[in-house]
């Protein structure tokens, strides 16, 4: 069993539920001092407790998102590096749909009512990296009056480790992008949702590695070539939107600073301003400092010009720990930058709080796309 299946959640519930029942009814029988009885009361505890614990993680893992497989939780995840070899062979490009699925809203089994959800392999032509994605697709997209027309673009990534399905099915982009359009509060937009995390198990942190991945360029120039050579999308500069949560939210607000030619718009949901250097991301910079400071949002707006581009951050008083931090990025923001923010009054690190940060998110990327 997969390890984000129901059937794995439900037997380990299953389990818990057994054990408990098999500890109340049998402690009677273990009450005395024997060294069996003490055995069968530890062994009771331990294997219920053991049991409650792994259905609460796999539940908060199905809830969150933060690992797809075994193999990713164990870090063998195969397939997923660096491709040497970036010429397809059938002509496929730089982008190949794989499959396709149905999004979650009334109707939603005809494109030209509820849009459509593509699964893509995506690989990069200048830096070889190749990655999986899902591009949601606007019902508009599909209707024979627009077949001329193009859309605005957003990339949309999650956390650290974070997988792209947690976009659709945690955090909803796609069904809440299609209700947001439909009631005219946003223009129709193609979604593409990924994980920043392309070179795994390595967390780069959309930095250009010396000698490694090199990410940034990835999402500057690969990411909008391949879409947009496959896509109808627009194609101005400036014209794309991009936006994540937590580490994404450092890559869509890095991504939108310095390469404002691509990014007119970056949001980050609970984002922090600087990259973290840790076991997960091993050595960023190889000593280089100035690509550490580019790195490093708060340096980037005092040293460098401000850029052409539109940025949003998000936190809360209570319960976010980047609260203070943003309020020091929003006071470092110079013309021509535009930033914008949403504060909640409470809200943690998660899911939830996102999920109510992202209807007012799409519409300001609208808003600012539609100035393109």
């Amino acid at each position: 069993m997969g390890l984000a299946s129901h059937a794995l959640l439900a037997l380990a519930v299953l389990l818990a539920v057994a054990l408990f029942l098999a500890t109340v009814l049998l402690w009677p029988r273990l009450a005395n001092r024997s060294w069996r009885a003490v055995t069968g009361r530890i062994g009771l505890l331990l294997g219920t407790q053991l049991t409650i614990f792994a259905a609460v993680a796999l539940a908060a893992n199905q809830e969150f998102g933060f690992y797809a497989s075994w193999a990713d939780l164990f870090g063998q995840e195969q397939g997923q590096g660096v491709v040497t070899d970036h010429k397809a062979a059938s002509g496929h490009g730089p982008l190949r749909v794989v499959s396709t699925q149905d999004v979650a809203v009334s109707g939603g089994a005809r494109p030209t009512v509820g849009g459509q959800i593509q699964k893509v392999d995506l690989v990069g032509r200048t830096t070889h990296i190749a990655t999986p994605a899902y591009v949601y697709l606007p019902p508009e997209y599909f209707r024979p009056r627009y077949a001329h027309r193009t859309f605005p673009a957003s990339v949309v990534l999650t956390g650290y480790p974070g997988t792209a399905q947690a976009l659709i099915k945690g955090l909803h982009y796609p069904q809440t992008a299609h209700e947001l359009a439909k009631a005219g509060r946003m223009p129709p937009m193609i979604l593409v949702m990924l994980r920043p995390t392309v070179a795994p198990p390595r967390d780069t942190e959309c930095v250009d590695v010396p000698g490694g991945p090199r990410t940034e360029t990835f999402f500057a120039k690969d990411l909008p070539d391949a879409v947009a050579g496959h896509y109808r999308v627009g194609k101005k500069p400036g014209g794309w939107g991009i936006v994540g949560d937590s580490t994404g939210g450092y890559c869509a607000l890095k991504s939108a600073l310095h390469h404002p030619g691509v990014y007119g718009a970056g949001a980050g949901l609970s984002a922090y301003y600087k990259a973290p250097e840790d076991p997960t991301t091993g050595d960023l910079f190889h000593g280089k400092t100035a690509l550490r400071h580019r790195a490093d949002l708060m340096w980037f707006l005092d040293h460098m010009p401000s850029a052409p581009t539109s940025l949003l951050v998000t936190s809360s008083k209570q319960g976010e720990s980047n609260y203070k931090n943003t309020q020091r990025f929003i006071r470092k923001v110079k013309s021509p930058t535009r930033v914008s923010s949403i504060v909640l009054d409470s809200g943690g690190h998660n899911f939830n709080t996102w999920r109510r940060e992202i209807p007012a998110t799409l519409e300001w990327l609208g808003q600012r796309l539609g100035d393109k």
